[in-house]
């Protein structure tokens, strides 16, 4: 899934990249870049989270 998100973020922003050929469409283009990037990162770490925590249970027990 990680992979899917990364893949989608990068080919959008690159097709997106080609398509623009103004300064505001670029400026608009990266900064939505950036929000899907950050939002990737932010499930991509909560996914980190929830394994590192279930390693913890399990070494435990």
């Amino acid at each position: 899934m990680e992979k899917f998100i990364f893949g989608l973020a990068v080919g959008m922003a690159g097709g997106a990249l080609l398509v623009a050929n103004n300064c505001k469409l670029l400026n608009l283009v990266k900064k939505n870049q950036e929000d899907i990037m950050k939002k990737a990162e932010q499930y991509i770490d909560s996914k980190l989270e929830q394994l590192e925590d279930a390693g913890e249970k399990a070494a435990s027990n």
